[in-house]
């Protein structure tokens, strides 16, 4: 397998601020970019540094500042107090800054791209995914936010004496905690359906993001979001982390379960609400009336996608025993064509891991899986010639349940290959995890498609695709079962997350009291009566 991967060379990056001024070396950024963004943190004019490093060399490609527990609490200050101006404004003048960053997004993905890379290790292509995901979901929130925000009206205690009109109003400042594996999208695209319901944001991205998100965060100043409204602070997730959502009047983080568990129980304990998308073990089932060619190209991109260093990432192929064999065939070969390498442009089909602890824990499931019985497919070996945390893509088979890469997330390029003898089976494996984040169905016929999803206990179940059908539809929600997490993005249920409901019920003519001189009993018989007339005219 190692000889035919394909690897490529590294390319330098152009340089977007001047097009007259020679451009960075390669897996390097502009001099001036982190002392321009620097000053978008909250953080003293002394304060430490940290170095943002690119997994591609393990080099040190920027030094930002690191905030404390007082910058923090300061941010929080500087947010309330913005808060109340910004949704004192309409929902349309809101979205009107969402459509212009929609645009500046789309005018500086290149440069965007490059920083997407160099702090994640992903290939071109896969970090054009975030770029499209951030413009997605700028431009569905700034054209339904009003109509998911608009008041309500229901019918009220005593029809026609009673109005009820349900209010959706802000919560006041978010704290958002994002992730390291998508840079851009898991940084900005929380805050953004955030801020457009008319809260502040406190945003701390992860350390191993933080250029990206910084740059993001400058862009959404350029699209005309007031200032203080959208609080930026970097530090470890331990200290700067709890400490925003320690504050926070609702909690949006990304991330592992173990950690997602603390979080919840964190906000519980202070009665505040909590959004949580966490780990998943996610499958997908071919049965044995797919297009296998389509099937297994999918499967590719479903497996190995930013690596698989993405929680809705498949590890787990379900295949028909019909058919398993000759899919096989159709994805090794796609899976032994890929091409691996640093480079900063287009035409690589993986990039590297992030760092030494997932190459540590690529490897040690993979080398678990081997020593126990496991057959490698494909793959199976660090590539350290490329750089130093790349992994091949990796197929394993005869996956048992004493293996660690049964059960447990592997959050790398390792996918586990089972043949099932029909539906049932093929159900039953797939719900045969504590995880219930994303899956995917393949069959010609879709309504035997629909009703395999309908069964497979996950947020969210693509049939005839992997990941992509379910997660750009914004429309709808995204989110876990089980131990993959709690609420969900996009969607109705993405903005009201962010919103307190109100009800406000307006009582006109009579108060809602015993009426003078009518015995009370015979008040109850008319009120009772009253009830089995509007159940017989079908009332709500």
């Amino acid at each position: 397998m190692t000889d035919q991967l394909q690897t490529t060379a590294t390319t330098e990056i152009p340089d977007p601020a001047d097009e007259h001024r020679p451009s960075p070396a390669p897996h390097t950024v502009d001099p001036t970019l982190p002392g321009r963004l620097a000053h978008r943190v909250r953080a003293g004019a002394q304060a430490q540094t940290f170095d943002c490093l690119t997994p591609f060399t393990g080099g040190v490609i920027a030094k930002l500042p690191v905030s404390t527990i007082t910058d923090v609490e300061r941010a929080y200050d500087a947010a309330r107090a913005a808060q109340t101006g910004w949704a004192a404004r309409s929902v349309a003048d809101r979205a009107r800054v969402l459509l212009r960053y929609h645009d500046l997004i789309l005018r500086h993905r290149d440069e965007l791209l490059d920083l997407i890379q160099l702090e994640s290790g992903k290939a071109r292509k896969h970090a054009f995914e975030e770029v499209l995901d951030v413009a997605g979901v700028c431009r569905h929130y700034a054209r339904k936010a009003e109509g998911y925000l608009r008041p309500q009206k229901h019918l009220g205690a005593i029809p026609v004496l009673t109005q009820s009109t349900e209010l959706h109003q802000p919560r006041g400042v978010i704290g958002v905690v994002g992730p390291w594996n998508y840079p851009l999208s898991m940084s900005i695209t929380d805050a953004l359906p955030a801020l457009i319901a008319g809260n502040a944001v406190v945003l701390r991205p992860d350390e191993k993001a933080s250029l990206t998100a910084l740059r993001a965060v400058e862009l959404l100043d350029q699209a005309g979001l007031p200032q203080d409204v959208l609080q930026v602070v970097l530090g470890p997730g331990q200290t700067v982390g709890e400490a925003v959502l320690d504050r926070a009047d609702y909690v949006m983080y990304t991330g592992s379960t173990t950690t997602g568990r603390k979080v919840a129980q964190r906000a519980a304990a202070r009665l505040v609400g909590a959004s949580l998308e966490l780990g998943g073990k996610n499958a997908l089932y071919v049965a044995e009336d797919a297009n296998l060619k389509n099937a297994a190209e999918s499967a590719v991109r479903s497996c190995f996608s930013s690596a698989g260093q993405l929680c809705i990432s498949i590890e787990r192929l379900i295949l028909h025993e019909r058919i398993a064999d000759e899919f096989l065939e159709h994805f090794l070969t796609r899976v032994r064509k890929m091409t691996l390498g640093a480079d900063l442009s287009w035409g690589v089909d993986m990039g590297s891991l992030i760092s030494p602890a997932q190459l540590e824990r690529v490897t040690q499931h993979v080398e678990d899986a081997r020593a126990k019985g496991a057959t490698v497919l494909a793959g199976g070996h660090p590539r350290p010639e490329l750089g130093p945390y790349f992994y091949e893509p990796t197929v394993l088979e005869g996956v048992t349940s004493g293996m660690d890469c049964r059960m447990g997330e592997t959050f790398g390029p390792v996918v586990s290959v089972y043949r099932v003898s029909g539906d049932e089976e093929a159900i039953a494996l797939a719900n045969d995890t504590n995880y219930g984040l994303n899956g995917s169905v393949w069959t010609k016929d879709t309504r035997r498609g629909r009703r395999i999803a309908e069964r497979i206990r996950c947020g969210t179940v693509n049939v005839n695709e992997g990941y992509i059908a379910a997660w750009g539809s914004n429309g709808s929600p995204m989110g876990g079962m089980g131990e993959s997490g709690l609420g969900r993005r996009h969607g109705a249920e993405g903005i009201l997350k962010y919103t307190e409901t109100q009800n406000i019920s307006v009582q006109r003519g009579t108060p809602f009291k015993i009426p003078p001189g009518v015995p009370e009993k015979v008040w109850a018989r008319s009120m009772a009566t009253g009830m089995r007339m509007m159940k017989g005219i079908r009332l709500p």
